[in-house]
């Protein structure tokens, strides 16, 4: 019989933070975002606070004109490979882009570190935004959104194939002189619309039998692509009522897809401020706010919604952004600030100081226990099976999670106190595949 529903946590680890201008705090790690021992660490705290998973982001592309943040530095899953030597029981997700990887790289580096880390690997399966990134992968411009998703649906096929591929490990039958056998080995044989891949895999199977699939689409196309085949999913959600609709209707495609929605957690993005007293709390977002290049924000605020708000007066209304259909870029972000708009009616400078951290995620701003409440009034309410939590500055901020909301969420029986098991899967609840 199944224990009570639990929260599930991931801490999206991002440079220092994702405060555009937590960087320059005095008091940043800004010096050590290209030191391996720094995202130990942070993968260590996380681990003690009994995360389900780090989790990074990755982009192919540098834009030499935004100049006011930190940008990628790290490859993901080089990291997580050294990471992995330094934690036990966290799990380690990393963004594979099916518009430039191809299914056989990815299947093999993933098994690979699914073996080195003993079952903690996820991969959060995305399409890729920009323009900026198809040109350092030998593409003019990006495919139009309807082609990436139709590739990506072919990409976790032949994944899922390949890492099937293997019964079990190899067969070491020194006696009879058999390192494999080969009956237990497979080639899938997939000739496809973008892709044709013999097999089989060159790795034995997989500790977790497969890594976890994360999936992170807004849209239509993405939302489908989720329901057919995410085991877990990272969503943006504003607000209560942005999440829960957002969780009401992925769910059912989910059960219109013929899979049990409660198998699937819905994990939308959370950036906290967290401080002994209200008081505390506020001043750290405001400490971090007084940093915000503004110029750097506006340009940025230019590629979330394809307008130009260079001339826009800081202190004047924004206008309602056109419906999302008539959007070609990243739909997910745009329907964030649209939902922003919509709800608070904010001038420019407040808008960009909502965006300033997580550039758009729920914020949770006051003492650990206002914070758990509204934790736990998402939870509740079937919005969310967890959140992913986006820092506004590390380590800082995850410190402050980790030492003072994970204990109320633990003394309220939300969150738990141990793993129950050392793979990833066991820490979300899915069965070995």
């Amino acid at each position: 019989m199944a224990g009570p529903r639990t929260l599930h946590l991931n801490a999206f680890l991002y440079g220092v933070g994702h405060h555009s201008s937590a960087w320059r705090h005095p008091d940043s790690a800004a010096e050590r975002i290209g030191d391996i021992t720094y995202f130990e660490e942070l993968a260590r705290t996380a681990e003690r606070g009994c995360f389900d998973a780090v989790f990074f982001a990755d982009g192919h592309s540098v834009d030499p004109k935004y100049t006011a943040g930190t940008t990628w530095f790290l490859e993901p899953l080089t990291a997580l490979s050294a990471m992995a030597r330094a934690t036990e029981r966290i799990g380690l997700v990393t963004t594979i882009s099916a518009s430039f990887f191809t299914p056989f790289h990815a299947a093999r580096m993933l098994a690979s570190l699914d073996h080195i880390s003993g079952g903690r690997v996820g991969a959060n399966i995305v399409t890729s935004m920009f323009d900026g990134e198809a040109r350092n992968h030998g593409f003019e411009v990006l495919p139009p959104h309807a082609e990436r998703y139709a590739r990506a649906e072919e990409f976790i096929d032949v994944l899922c194939a390949l890492w099937d591929s293997w019964d079990d490990g190899v067969l070491l039958d020194r006696a009879g002189g058999r390192y494999l056998d080969a009956e237990s080995i497979h080639r899938i044989d997939h000739q496809g619309t973008y892709f044709r891949v013999d097999g089989p895999l060159t790795v034995p199977r997989c500790p977790q039998g497969r890594p976890v699939l994360f999936q992170a689409g807004a849209s239509e196309t993405g939302r489908n692509l989720a329901a057919r085949h995410a085991e877990a999913v990272y969503s943006v959600a504003w607000d209560l009522t942005a999440a829960l609709d957002y969780a009401t209707d992925l769910r059912a495609r989910i059960s219109a897809a013929g899979r049990d929605f409660g198998s699937v957690a819905i994990l939308p993005g959370l950036v906290t401020y967290v401080g002994r007293t209200e008081e505390e709390a506020w001043a750290k977002k405001t400490e971090l706010d007084a940093l915000l290049d503004v110029d750097a924000a506006v340009a940025q605020l230019g590629v979330f919604t394809g307008r130009d708000y260079t001339d826009h007066e800081l202190d004047a209304l924004v206008d309602d952004l056109a419906p999302i259909e008539e959007f070609t870029g990243p739909q997910g972000r745009y329907a964030t600030v649209q939902r922003i708009i919509e709800t608070r009616r904010p001038s420019l400078r407040e808008l960009l100081g909502y965006l300033a951290a997580g550039g758009g995620h729920a914020p949770m701003i006051g003492t650990p226990e206002s914070v758990a409440d509204e934790i736990e009034e998402w939870f509740d309410a079937g919005a969310c099976d967890g959140f992913n939590l986006m820092c506004p500055s590390y380590p800082d901020s995850l410190d402050d999670f980790v030492d003072l909301v994970v204990p109320e969420l633990q003394q309220r029986g939300l969150f738990r106190t141990e793993y129950p098991g050392r793979t990833l899967r066991d820490s979300l609840g899915l069965k070995t595949l």
